[in-house]
């Protein structure tokens, strides 16, 4: 499966609907390489950043479901590579 790696910036203006986001975040976690939150006080906001590895097309559906989510946006930046994920993370290569 070819996948690329990419980091999507997620900002919450509207806590309420965080429960929704965390749903869509667990369906696509499998993609999920890393996540970090930042609560924003002064601003009333949090900020997230999500890495993934995932293909194209879900790492889009996921960016497009997180920003119809109201009060919540997302933008996404993708690497420049792309390749095949083979076995175990933790798995050493020759």
């Amino acid at each position: 499966m070819e996948t690329r790696v990419a980091v999507i910036g997620i900002i919450v203006e509207n806590p309420e609907n965080i429960s929704e986001l965390n749903k869509i975040l667990h369906t696509y976690s499998q993609y999920i390489i890393g996540r970090m939150g930042i609560p924003y006080k002064q601003r009333n906001i949090n900020i997230i950043s999500l890495a993934v590895d995932a293909p194209q097309d879900v790492i889009s559906a996921l960016s497009g479901k997180i920003g119809k989510i109201k009060g919540i946006s997302a933008k996404t930046a993708y690497s420049n590579i792309s390749g095949k994920i083979s076995g175990d993370v933790n798995e050493k290569s020759d």
